[in-house]
């Protein structure tokens, strides 16, 4: 199930919840949005992937247009909720909405990220559940404001040390260290 293509979540009839087969062909309901090869790229690369959630979110978009973000770690870890629901963000370079392109680059990450941001464009992120997965995007949107809140007064984030407490009390895998 993906929503229809130019549909408000808000106002989300759903009847009208696009309905497609493992080769992304209409089974009922709307015509899927153009992001389909976005999603797919998620589900074939992120074993545990029981669903996807992209956005156009106000504070990931912003951030994801800012010159010094690294795209291996698209935000520092700013509290423990970020690294335990996001992990680390990957920031992919911008390609027009519906690009089939983005399932390479998605592709290319080799699912060991669960949360991405599209340059310009917004978040997309997977988990086990769709609770799981809106839960996270939630979080990154959250961290993503606090980063820009924040850009420039030179905060405290979390140490190695507590990164690496988070990781093995919470039994986390992170692309950067490893696990």
């Amino acid at each position: 199930m993906v929503t229809p293509t130019n549909v408000s979540l808000g106002f989300l009839d759903p009847a009208r919840i696009s309905r497609i087969d493992a080769e992304g062909r209409v089974v009922s309901g709307d015509p899927p949005t153009k992001e389909v090869p976005l999603h797919a790229a998620l589900y074939d690369t992120r074993t545990n992937a029981g669903a996807v959630v992209h956005l156009h979110s106000t504070h990931s978009v912003a951030l994801s247009m800012l010159p010094e973000i690294d795209a291996r770690a698209a935000l520092p870890s700013m509290t423990p909720y970020y690294l335990m629901k996001c992990g680390q963000t990957a920031l992919i370079p911008y390609y027009r909405p519906g690009d089939p392109a983005v399932a390479s680059a998605i592709t290319g990450l080799a699912g060991k990220y669960s949360s991405i941001l599209l340059a310009n464009h917004g978040p997309v992120v997977s988990a086990e559940t769709l609770e799981a997965a809106v839960f996270a995007t939630e979080e990154l949107e959250e961290t993503a404001k606090l980063y820009l809140l924040l850009r420039g007064l030179n905060p405290r984030f979390l140490s190695p040390e507590q990164e690496n407490d988070l990781v093995k009390t919470f039994g986390l895998a992170l692309p950067e260290s490893g696990s």
